[in-house]
């Protein structure tokens, strides 16, 4: 079941972190992955990773999200290579901290333009490729902050993220007589490389604020990714889902048991 074997797959933001995490997952199951990122360098390093897990091919290809013609030439470079475009996973995001204070419209746009824009650019530039597919999906990494909880530092950030909420709901509506489905993840707390740099302790004390005990994998995301990827999650659209191992659950701390 929830076989996406030879299915085209682009992940954006996929070099690093949650994003090669779906990737990974995508490429194990046999799909053919392109992976887009900013960096040359780092899509090389990724490449090198996921080539041998799957039967499918795996392509880097070269992407800033926040520009629209980039992500034509992006999705334009993916149906060169392999035929069309299946899977949409529009994952590449941005979470530089800035409190609300002192927030300039700089730091602003720049959320903005890659977390919102981003995502509508690179749903426009594949959407002819996903109707030829006559089985197309998109998934949109979104997060439990903003559309479920909140975080100081993070207003700009929370807000771009609720906002692919409300795109995906409308675009859900407006792609399904094309047979496409639009769902989004929201992951809690993730180890990625980010988080692995702040320590052992600070990491556990995330862990048990959690009801599941753990911080969850970018593997996690992949898994869920792929399922709403699958045929059997056609009749599903418009929806998110949430995996972060209950972490929005308890009411207060004291509400997880050790």
């Amino acid at each position: 079941m929830f076989s996406v074997a030879d299915r085209s797959v682009l992940v954006t933001g996929g070099s690093k972190g949650i994003g090669l995490g779906i990737a990974s997952v995508f490429a194990t199951a046999g799909a053919h992955v392109a992976i887009a990122a900013r960096s040359q360098s780092d899509l090389d390093s990724a490449v090198t990773q996921l080539d041998d897990l799957g039967e499918g091919r795996v392509i880097g290809v070269r992407a800033d999200v926040s520009d629209r013609d980039s992500c034509t030439a992006m999705a334009a470079a993916v149906v060169d290579a392999f035929g069309g475009i299946d899977v949409l996973c529009a994952n590449a995001g941005i979470f530089p901290e800035a409190p609300l204070k002192t927030m300039t419209p700089a730091q602003l746009s720049e959320v903005l333009d890659v977390n919102v824009k981003g995502n509508v650019y690179s749903v426009q530039a594949c959407l002819d490729a996903l109707i030829a597919s006559g089985r197309g999906r998109i998934v949109l990494t979104s997060s439990i902050t903003g559309p479920i909880t909140g975080f100081p530092g993070w207003t700009h950030y929370g807000a771009s993220k609720a906002a692919q909420l409300g795109f995906m709901r409308t675009a859900a509506i407006e792609l399904a007589p094309h047979k496409i489905t639009v769902n989004a993840v929201l992951p809690g707390n993730i180890l990625t490389e980010g988080l692995q740099d702040l320590g052992e302790d600070y990491l556990a004390g995330m862990a048990k604020a959690i009801p599941a005990g753990a911080l969850g994998t970018p593997a996690d995301i992949g898994y869920t990714a792929v399922f709403l990827a699958s045929d059997e999650a056609g009749y599903l659209t418009g929806q998110s889902i949430a995996v972060d191992g209950g972490q929005v659950l308890p009411e207060s701390p004291d509400a997880v048991t050790p």
